[in-house]
């Protein structure tokens, strides 16, 4: 079996320059209350994703988001006035040695008590997926969280992502699959009865979660996967230098893109489809 569990940081900042985990927690309520804090409680307030005598499988991929989603809910917990349990998680899917001790060691040093699991995803998708290893990779790491969700007797399942994902998913849709769709903040699982997904970073911004990052003296692991690299050229990364190219000219265009999916207009629009069935204009044509 091959090992494809890369090597890597996001962001390589020395042992010494980490900040004490008060400061550390003390700056997610007091100077990124605006950005992140803030913006947090509002996703979960504006769409329900937490509720009373939920228990919530927090997952964690060793990313900068997750690690910042994982010290939200554990401020949400300690301030908050819901009660709900967490589990956090984190799964192995072939890692580097180097990673999953990279990984192990900032939620030691975050206080992220993190229980990891053995799945062995990277190794399958370099043997069944040659076209398209991020998509494969992403549908079996969401299914083996599920299972370890519900396993642990969680009813949701919380993910880390941001603001950005959301609007470069919609653009992925729309220029690359000829489709509307985007990110929701949360759905109920397709094949795990009783579990939901919730995106609880809904609203927060990338930058600030990686000023929050390096300010906070942390180094967070990237996927770890050297199969995509190999592979593929990442069309993420095309849309991502799309939205900097045209925020050039209108620095809006985030929010319009991020908007558009709340304010879609049925009377102006081809084709739509609802629970598995495909609609036309024409199939209502005539009643208006």
């Amino acid at each position: 079996m091959s090992n494809l569990g890369g090597s890597g940081c996001e962001l390589l900042i020395p042992l010494s320059e980490r900040k004490p985990l008060k400061d550390i927690e003390r700056s997610i309520i007091k100077t990124y209350r605006k950005h992140i804090w803030t913006k947090f409680t509002r996703a979960v307030r504006d769409f329900k994703l937490v509720e009373e005598g939920d228990k919530i499988a927090v997952a964690i991929s060793g990313g900068k988001d997750s690690l910042l989603m994982a010290k939200l809910f554990q401020e949400l917990k300690r301030h908050g006035r819901m009660n709900f349990e967490l589990e956090f998680i984190a799964m192995n899917p072939g890692f580097h040695e180097s990673n999953k001790e990279l990984l192990l060691n900032n939620c030691e040093y975050l206080n992220i008590p993190v229980k990891m699991f053995e799945s062995g995803i990277f190794d399958i998708v370099d043997e069944i997926a040659n076209d398209y290893p991020c998509y494969m990779c992403a549908r079996m790491r969401r299914g083996s969280l599920y299972a370890q969700a519900q396993k642990l007797g969680c009813n949701k399942l919380a993910l880390g992502h941001h603001f950005n994902d959301v609007i470069e998913t919609t653009m992925l849709n729309i220029l690359y699959a000829g489709n509307y769709k985007t990110m929701r903040p949360k759905l109920h699982a397709t094949n795990f009865e009783g579990l939901q997904l919730i995106r609880p970073m809904y609203y927060i911004h990338e930058d600030d979660i990686k000023r929050y990052t390096m300010n906070a003296g942390i180094s967070p692991m990237n996927c770890g996967c050297v199969v995509a690299a190999q592979k593929t050229s990442s069309k993420r990364a095309e849309i991502k230098a799309l939205i900097k190219e045209l925020k050039k000219n209108f620095k809006d265009v985030e929010k319009s893109i991020f908007q558009s999916a709340q304010n879609v207009n049925i009377d102006s629009i081809l084709g739509w489809e609802k629970g598995g069935e495909k609609y036309s204009f024409l199939d209502f044509y005539d009643e208006e």
